[in-house]
């Protein structure tokens, strides 16, 4: 896999010390990463996924484990040799310089001729729509066209991979979101490979080919938006991505793939993680997602439970509804077609396939 990854981290740690000793930042971390791959480090404060950018782009340098980009080891090698550029949190734009002189200063850096420069910057400005603002200053701009400037400065030697460190955070809400879609078309038009830190599971999986999902230092799951999202492969992802539905029982019986739970003296029919080992008499966590759950369907379904409505709440459009069951409490979430939902005792259906036996413990 090495030789075919553009960026390939294997077997990395870092280590930091403390006043307890030594702490791992990042705990054996293998990853690949594919040319053209939108691929994100997805986790929560304190994960790794900082730490492990910054050993791809020479800002830290690893205990253990080598890094290799375009197939060349370069574990020790600083920021400035590598074919990487970063593009930070707080955009790490020069105040002194106009938009048109940060942009352009890669290329001045490295003795482009001013001849070759001009008509570059100008493309640039023109391909993140801030033609307007070359002669400002980026103190002059907001902050979604700020992020625009240090993408384009970013992207103006084509290099041969883009860090991007949580580079939406400062945003609001609406604008996050437009600059998050021109991101996306902007990789897949240009086909680089950016490899994309965030805590903000919704953007991990709306932007990315595939997702690292790190915690505590290590890679809980490697996989598609899809598979991270339906095939969780530790309790963490599954509580960590998304809303989720857990109950706890006693495995029946497990044949192919699939396994029989008992939960509050229920059989219930449920599958398997690849990566899960299960075993009969074992105590595992069933996990099922909100919106797989069907009420009061003329339909046949591998599980089903009685239920009475305890709350509902309205979010748009959808209806967030808590219905207490014989198994627990299971929150169910349906469309809202604008009509009131009187009947307060229910039948809940779900099939094997969106019911996921996860393991217990962490």
């Amino acid at each position: 896999m090495q030789s075919q990854s553009v960026v390939y981290l294997e077997s990395v740690s870092k280590i930091y010390p403390s006043a307890k000793g030594e702490v791992y930042a990042v705990r054996d971390v293998t990853i690949d990463v594919q040319p053209g791959e939108f691929y994100s480090l997805l986790g929560s404060s304190g994960s790794g996924k900082t730490t492990t950018l910054r050993m791809i782009g020479g800002f830290e340098i690893p205990e253990y484990g080598q890094v290799y980009i375009g197939g060349e080891a370069v574990t020790t090698l600083p920021p400035y040799r590598r074919n990487v550029h970063t593009v930070f949190q707080n955009y790490a734009l020069f105040p002194h310089m106009t938009v048109a002189e940060n942009i352009a200063y890669p290329l001045t850096i490295a003795k482009v001729p001013r001849s070759e420069i001009e008509p570059q910057v100008k493309e640039s400005l023109r391909m993140f729509q801030i033609q307007d603002f070359g002669d400002r200053k980026p103190s002059q701009l907001s902050g979604g066209q700020q992020q625009r400037v240090a993408l384009a400065r970013a992207l103006i030697s084509r290099p041969k991979v883009l860090l991007l460190d949580e580079p939406l955070s400062a945003l609001d809400a609406k604008i996050r979101e437009e600059v998050r879609q021109e991101l996306r078309e902007l990789q897949r038009q240009l086909n680089l490979t950016f490899i994309y830190v965030t805590h903000d599971q919704e953007e991990a999986l709306a932007l990315s080919d595939r997702i690292a999902v790190m915690h505590k230092g290590k890679v809980e799951q490697i996989g598609t938006p899809k598979e991270i999202y339906n095939r969780p492969a530790s309790l963490f992802v599954s509580q960590f991505i998304g809303k989720a539905n857990f109950l706890t029982g006693t495995v029946q019986q497990v044949i192919d793939g699939r396994a029989i739970v008992s939960v509050n003296n229920q059989p219930i029919k449920a599958v398997l993680s690849d990566r899960i080992p299960i075993q009969p008499n074992q105590t595992v966590t069933l996990m099922i997602r909100p919106e797989r759950i069907r009420l009061n369907q003329n339909t046949i379904a591998d599980n089903q439970v009685k239920g009475t409505i305890e709350s509902i709440t309205y979010i748009g459009q959808s209806l967030q509804i808590h219905a207490k069951t014989d198994l627990g409490m299971l929150v169910v979430t349906e469309l809202y077609d604008g009509g009131d939902r009187s009947d307060q005792n229910l039948t809940l259906f779900w099939n094997a396939e969106d019911c996921i036996v996860i393991e217990t413990k962490e």
